[in-house]
């Protein structure tokens, strides 16, 4: 069995060393395997420009955020799975890392930008991959990626075991679909989602809350409250991953016919 879970919360827009404390003090003696927090959960996330995100961005390998959640990870022992703003030479992605007690274990940039994001951010450029954690194979996707199920099907066709998936949701459609993604994709999905609203001089973003960890065959295993800060953690049995038969004559993998799906590619 594995301990996973998520932390549900509101940041606070602009202020990384604040909301980074929060984190680390109720998460600094946790016991759990893997980690979920929302999407760019130290920034905040309605930026007003790229001037903002240049200002707020850091780089991976010499980011203060990073390495104190790491040395986070060293001294709780566990895995961390977080959003995270991203400078890269003269580019800025919105990124989730994955964290462990050895350094940063892999990041992934967001490869479908939602809304307003497309003038801030540039698109992810790395490929989809699966990483193992503690004998769990992982995957990693962001937000607004979940309505392409491609994505949620290329990391499930690379045996991940589990889709971490930071959010800040704004949309409603997100939590449910979820389950349909874990229903033919045999796997557990887990979404960080944060609560609140952004509220700045240039508008405001209200966020759906409802964190969720749903498990293979589509069952909703927690949703968090919409409006409240909760820490949550289960435990799974990744063995249920592993069958992928969904009636004695079907298979979710085997019975697809991808002759027939090539305009998806195009």
């Amino acid at each position: 069995m594995l301990r996973v879970g998520f932390l549900q919360f509101r940041p606070i827009f602009g202020r990384v060393d604040y909301n980074l404390a929060r984190v680390v003090n109720t998460l600094k003696s946790v016991s759990v395997d893997i980690m979920v927090l929302p999407e760019l959960p130290f920034s905040g996330y309605y930026f007003k420009d790229r001037q903002e995100v240049i200002a707020l961005a850091e780089e991976v390998d010499k980011s203060n955020t990073i390495e104190t959640l790491i040395n986070l990870c060293r001294q709780a022992d566990f895995y961390l799975v977080t959003g995270f703003a991203e400078k890269s030479r003269d580019k800025y992605f919105n990124s989730a890392v994955i964290l462990g007690p050895e350094g940063v274990k892999h990041v992934y940039r967001k490869l479908q930008l939602f809304d307003q994001e497309k003038f801030w951010f540039d698109a992810g450029d790395i490929p989809l991959q699966v990483n193992t954690v503690r004998g769990a194979k992982i995957g990693v996707m962001v937000c607004f990626d979940w309505i392409f199920p491609e994505i949620f099907r290329s990391l499930s066709l690379m045996d991940a075991d589990i889709i971490c998936h930071p959010s800040n949701l704004v949309l409603s459609y997100c939590q449910q679909t979820m389950i349909t993604r874990c229903l033919e994709n045999a796997v557990f999905a887990i979404t960080a989602n944060r609560f609140g609203a952004d509220r700045r001089p240039h508008g405001e973003l209200i966020f759906t809350g409802k964190s969720q960890i749903v498990a293979p065959k589509g069952e909703l295993l927690f949703r968090a409250p919409s409006k409240r800060e909760i820490l949550y953690i289960t435990e799974i049995d990744l063995n249920l991953t592993k069958d992928k038969q969904l009636t004695a004559h079907n298979h979710l993998f085997e019975d697809r016919r991808p002759d027939f799906y090539k305009l998806i590619c195009r």
